[in-house]
């Protein structure tokens, strides 16, 4: 005779143990280096004021990229802005590049939000009828 369904499957109570503590470790050095990032934003970066030259600026760029890539892909992103960032180079505007994770209208992290502004159309840039 085959199970009906009665009793409830024991195998799910240590995956549901389980699962949330795999992804806090998973999550945890991505975390960090936000952590970090937001720190140096706060405390370092006002003291030098805007002098980047590249938007967003260096700062905001990896912590955007650490959010959308992860800790590795990030740090990876990040370090190839640094390195371009130099006094040779003009600058301009440099996003990071899309990611590959949806995210819901309602919970986009601020970071993209503010690093990829909306910028209306003024009366000069309209095209003559």
């Amino acid at each position: 005779m085959g199970r009906t369904g009665s009793k409830p499957a024991k195998a799910s109570l240590p995956a549901a143990f389980f699962l949330p503590i795999l992804l806090f470790l998973w999550r945890l050095p991505r975390n960090v280096l936000i952590g970090l990032l937001m720190g140096y934003r706060k405390v370092v970066s006002p003291l030098y004021g805007p002098v980047c030259r590249f938007f967003p600026s260096c700062s905001a760029y990896a912590l955007e990229a650490v959010t959308v890539h992860g800790a590795v892909r990030g740090t990876w992103l990040a370090a190839r802005r640094l390195i371009r960032c130099h006094p040779w180079n003009d600058g301009g505007v440099d996003h990071v590049p899309e990611g590959r994770r949806p995210w819901p209208q309602e919970s986009v992290p601020r970071i993209i939000v503010l690093n990829h502004p909306v910028i209306p159309a003024d009366e000069d840039s309209r095209s003559a009828a």
